[in-house]
């Protein structure tokens, strides 16, 4: 369950991975327009009386197999995700949902649509300097993402709604007709208040929302280092 710790130990890990300068930016949705969007036995997880879409952009490190070292350079690029939180009720368990994950590499794209999971390939730019972090992601077309986020101070105690949306241990996905559960482990997020001066995305709008409405809630994190453990499925849903 989403926690600021882990709600289990990954023990056998398909990768390894770090996550750095990720930006959380995120806006409040009508359950209802969540729901629409997910598959039979997920429901929107809602916190604060809304559901909740995140855009993350961040920059990906150190890509590998437990036990083989990363590739230099193809292991490092920058990603976005569109993602959503959600509830297994047969299970008791929650997570993540993703509607939408860009990368610029193809071997990756391909292996994760083939295991359900909605990836695009488009590239991808993080930059830090001393007082920001700017993003762009571009697909065929144009951008669909750029940002610059400036972090704050830390934050010692997260309040339950940033540790809602940012402790989530799991990622659901779909294939072979039923639903499936991904394993995360990592350290607790070290998070940062932060803002977003400026931000131009039409993610959310692709994957078929509304355009969000109003000023999001941006938090941001230096990084984690990450297991990703072994899928298994979830029980169907009721018939």
């Amino acid at each position: 369950m989403s926690g600021r710790r882990p709600d289990q130990s990954v023990r056998i890990a398909t990768t390894l991975q770090r996550w750095e300068s990720l930006a959380f930016v995120h806006w409040p949705y009508a359950p209802d327009d969540i729901a629409a969007l997910l598959p039979p036995g997920l429901v929107p997880d809602v916190v604060d009386g809304s559901a909740w879409v995140g855009v993350t952009p961040f920059l990906m490190r150190g890509v590998r197999l437990p036990g083989v070292p990363a590739v230099p350079g193809w292991s490092e690029f920058a990603e976005v995700n569109v993602r959503t939180y959600v509830r297994h009720p047969r299970s008791g368990t929650d997570g993540l949902w993703f509607l939408a994950l860009v990368c610029p590499r193809r071997a990756v794209v391909g292996a994760l649509r083939a295991v359900g999971l909605p990836y695009h390939r488009g590239e991808g730019w993080a930059h830090d300097d001393a007082e920001a972090v700017s993003y762009r992601v571009r697909v065929a077309g144009g951008d669909v993402l750029s940002a610059r986020v400036v972090p704050g101070e830390r934050i010692v105690d997260p309040d339950p709604w940033l540790v809602s949306v940012t402790g989530r241990w799991g990622a659901y996905t779909r294939r072979a007709g039923r639903l499936w559960r991904v394993p995360v482990e990592h350290a607790p997020w070290p998070l940062h208040v932060a803002s977003a001066p400026h931000l131009s995305t039409d993610l959310v709008q692709r994957c078929g929302l509304p355009r969000p409405v109003g000023v999001p809630h941006v938090s941001w994190s230096p990084g984690v280092d990450v297991r990703i453990g072994v899928p298994h499925p979830m029980p169907d849903a009721p018939g």
